[in-house]
C-alpha cells in the first residue's frame, strides 16, 4: 500500500462500517434541520463504538457529539449529512434520472461518515498508546443554509476544544483554501394594503411592488459594491395566484455574501436601508427577519502545514479502471469548460484524458476562484481549524448537481471517503502527539484574534429556522 502510515490500519479496521453509513445516509437525504434518519444513523454508530454522546447541542434536535478518550487536549473532527432540495438522482447512472426528492448534491452523506471514521481512528489511537486527550465527533446538520455550527459556536459548544479537523468531498485532492465568504440570509415581508385590481387599485398598496423595488435598489447596488461581494435572492411568497387583487403580502429572500466580517455587516446595512426605501415608495410595512449567517474564514497556517505534509506523503485516493471509466462517463455530460475550471483551479494544464484525479494539489498552487460560504468558518474563529480536499469524482463535476448525486454511492466515492478519513486521523494524531504544533497552532490562532476579535454574525434572537 502506498506511503502508508501508522494510523491506516486503525482506519481500514472499521471502513466497511462507516462506508454503509455513508450509503445508508445517501439512502435518506434530508434537508437543513430536518436530518432526523442521517442523525439516528449517526447517533446508532456512536453508541456501537462506545462514544460519550450528547444530544440537542444549541437545541438543535440533529445535532450530536460523541466523545472518546480522558484528560490532555480535545480534538473535535466536524461531520455533516444534510442533503439539498430536489437534488435526489439514481445512484451510479450517467444520465439525468431524477427521484423527486432531496439528494447528496455536495457529497455530506460522504463527509460524516469519513469524519467519524477518524474519530473512531484516533480513539483507537489514544486507547493502543495510553496517549491522554480526547477525540469529539461532532453530527453537524444544515450546513447547506442553516448555520447550525454559527448557532453551535454562540451555544459555546467549542470553548474547551483545542483544534478542528474535517474535509469535503472534491474532484481533486489537496488542502481546501481559508478562504469562505462571510453570508447572511434576510427574509423581507413587505405587509400592503388588498384592493380589486381593477375597480380600485388606487386603495391598495401592493406588497409585490415593494419586493420588485428592492430588487431593482439591489441590482443597481452592485455596481457600488466590492466585486467579490455577493447578493442572490429568491420569492418565498409573491402574493398569491390571482393578478386581479393588489398584493397585501409578499417575502422575498436576500442572500448577501462578502469577503470578510465587517464588509458583510457594512452591507447588510446597505440592503436594509433598501429595503425600508422599497417600503417607504410603496407605502407598505417592511419586517426583516435574518435566518442564518456565517463568518469568513479564519485560516490556520500552522495546521494546513501539518496537513498538507500528510496529503503530500499519502498522495490521492488509488482508483482502479472500472472507476474511471465511471468517470468518464460522467464528464461526457459536462461542457469543456467545467472541466477546464477544474484544471484552472488545480494549476494545472488541461489534461482531457484523465477523469479522476489520483494526484494532489499543493496548496500554494491552487488558483484564487470564486468562493461559497460555510459554517465551518465560525468553527474556525473558535477554534484552530483545518480542512482538506480529497477526490471523490470525476474531474469537472459541478457541486449541488446531479452529477455529483450520481457518483455519491460510487466505489470511487468510497475510497475518496476513507482517503479522507486517513488524512484526518493522522492529522489529529499529530496534535495528540506533538504538543508543540498543537501550542503554535493555538498562538497563531488568539494572535489573529487579537487583531479581529470575533463577533458571531447572529443576534441572541436569532433561532435556529427548526421546522416544528
Amino acid at each position: 500500500m502506498r506511503n502508508s502510515d501508522e494510523i491506516w490500519p486503525l482506519v481500514e479496521a472499521h471502513e466497511d462500517r462507516f462506508i454503509a453509513l455513508a450509503n445508508r445516509v445517501f439512502d435518506t437525504p434530508e434537508v437543513a434541520y430536518t436530518e432526523v434518519k442521517s442523525c439516528a444513523a449517526h447517533l446508532e454508530q456512536l453508541q456501537a463504538m462506545g462514544a460519550r454522546i450528547t444530544q440537542n447541542l444549541a437545541d438543535i434536535p440533529t445535532a450530536v457529539m460523541g466523545e472518546w478518550g480522558q484528560g490532555g487536549p480535545v480534538i473535535a473532527i466536524l461531520g455533516e449529512y444534510d442533503a439539498l432540495p430536489a437534488l435526489g438522482q439514481e445512484p451510479g447512472v450517467a444520465e439525468p434520472r431524477p427521484l423527486g426528492y432531496a439528494g447528496h448534491g455536495c457529497g455530506h452523506n460522504l463527509l460524516g461518515s469519513a469524519a467519524m471514521l477518524a474519530a473512531v481512528a484516533l480513539r483507537d489511537w489514544l486507547a493502543q498508546t495510553g496517549t491522554p486527550g480526547r477525540v469529539r465527533y461532532y453530527g453537524c446538520p444544515a450546513e447547506e443554509g442553516g448555520a447550525a455550527k454559527a448557532f453551535m459556536v454562540r451555544a459555546g459548544l467549542f470553548e474547551d476544544v483545542d483544534a478542528a479537523i474535517t474535509w469535503h468531498p472534491n474532484d481533486y485532492t489537496g488542502i481546501m483554501p481559508p478562504v469562505a465568504l462571510a453570508n447572511m440570509r434576510i427574509d423581507f415581508t413587505f405587509h400592503g394594503r388588498a384592493a380589486h385590481a381593477a375597480a380600485n387599485p388606487e386603495l391598495g398598496r401592493s406588497a409585490l411592488d415593494a419586493v420588485e423595488l428592492m430588487n431593482i435598489g439591489v441590482n443597481y447596488m452592485r455596481e457600488h459594491m466590492p466585486d467579490d461581494a455577493r447578493v442572490h435572492y429568491a420569492y418565498l411568497d409573491a402574493g398569491g395566484e390571482a393578478p386581479n387583487v393588489v398584493q397585501s403580502k409578499a417575502t422575498v429572500r436576500q442572500l448577501i455574501r462578502s469577503r470578510d466580517n465587517k464588509g458583510l455587516r457594512d452591507l447588510v446595512a446597505r440592503v436594509r436601508k433598501i429595503g425600508d426605501g422599497a417600503a417607504l415608495m410603496t407605502e407598505t410595512r417592511v419586517e426583516a427577519r435574518v435566518v442564518s449567517a456565517v463568518s469568513s474564514m479564519l485560516s490556520s497556517p500552522v495546521l494546513e502545514a501539518l496537513m498538507e505534509a500528510h496529503i503530500l506523503a499519502f498522495g490521492g485516493p488509488e482508483f482502479d479502471a472500472a472507476d474511471r471509466a465511471f468517470a468518464a462517463e460522467i464528464q461526457r455530460t459536462l461542457t469543456e469548460a467545467h472541466i477546464a475550471d477544474t484544471f484552472w483551479r488545480a494549476g494545472r494544464a488541461v489534461d482531457s484524458g484523465l477523469a479522476l484525479a489520483d494526484f494532489v494539489v499543493p496548496l500554494a498552487q491552487m488558483r484564487p476562484a470564486g468562493s461559497g460560504s460555510t459554517d465551518v468558518a465560525d468553527v474556525s474563529w473558535a477554534v484552530p481549524t483545518v480542512q482538506a480536499y480529497v477526490t471523490t469524482c470525476a474531474l469537472g463535476t459541478p457541486f449541488h448537481s446531479w452529477q455529483l448525486t450520481a457518483q455519491g454511492k460510487s466505489p470511487a466515492a468510497h475510497k475518496g471517503m476513507v482517503h479522507a478519513a486517513r488524512i484526518m486521523a493522522a492529522t489529529g494524531r499529530d496534535l495528540f502527539a506533538k504538543p508543540d504544533v498543537l501550542a503554535a497552532a493555538k498562538a497563531e490562532h488568539a494572535a489573529a484574534l487579537a487583531r479581529e476579535p470575533y463577533i458571531c454574525p447572529l443576534e441572541p434572537d436569532v433561532m435556529p429556522p427548526i421546522p416544528r
